[in-house]
């Protein structure tokens, strides 16, 4: 679509997202379809997070994380400061549909927090042969970057969201820009074409994968989640 069209086109949240429900999984629009959908449904204990889209792409669930009530919660850990807690995490092994590639991504979650640093979701980190993307949300402020073979493009949200209220997030990389929508409404855009993105990371859910808390901080996410959705075009 582009981000011009983007600008254009009127985003409608549905009453259904709005009140926190996952979106359903057919396509959302022409020609984009579901990547993958982690509902974080799993019972408490549960160390499988279960991919819904009929894609397969189920990942692990760290011991630190809670499970049980019908989404995932991720208590605060002291930025930079040793150890690092991978059981912090919510990991899915690489999958080459889990690259950008020079399609159209498109990533959706629900979140509720009272804190104002971490990563949340992320495929690679800042200098990784491949390029690499994630939201994260510093001061409060969710923020989208991707980073490919053309560029990289930062967005950021004007307004913090760390309200202890639920909110819904879709950030979308195109060929020519990224936008960033919450609440369903268009809060940010940016100009500038990153290219291809395919890194042979995982996908990280809550922080960084490799980090000491050191030299590299992991960035560790503080609060629940509801639901991660990717979509292509």
């Amino acid at each position: 679509m582009g981000l011009r069209r983007w600008w254009i086109v009127t985003v409608a949240a549905s009453t259904a997202v709005a009140a926190g429900v996952m979106p359903a999984q057919a396509a959302p629009a022409f020609g984009v379809y579901t990547v993958a959908a982690w509902g974080m449904q799993e019972r408490a204990g549960s160390r499988v997070m279960y991919d819904s889209s009929g894609n397969g792409f189920d990942g692990s669930i760290g011991r630190e994380v809670g499970t049980g009530g019908g989404f995932y919660r991720f208590s605060r850990l002291e930025p930079d400061t040793p150890p690092a807690h991978p059981g912090h995490l919510a990991v899915v092994p690489d999958y080459n549909a889990l690259d950008p590639g020079t399609r159209d991504f498109e990533i959706t979650l629900r979140l509720r927090t009272l804190h104002h640093f971490g990563n949340i979701v992320q495929k690679g980190q800042a200098t990784v042969a491949g390029g690499s993307y994630k939201l994260q949300i510093p001061s409060g402020k969710v923020q989208c970057w991707f980073r490919g073979s053309a560029g990289q493009v930062l967005v950021t949200a004007p307004r913090p969201i760390n309200d202890g209220r639920w909110h819904v997030v879709t950030c979308t990389r195109y060929s020519d820009g990224v936008g960033l929508v919450i609440d369903g409404n268009k809060v940010a855009g940016r100009w500038g074409p990153t290219g291809r993105i395919d890194n042979s990371w995982p996908l990280s859910i809550g922080g960084k994968t490799t980090c000491d808390q050191e030299t590299v901080g992991c960035d560790y996410f503080a609060g629940d989640l509801d639901y991660v959705r990717i979509d292509a075009r």
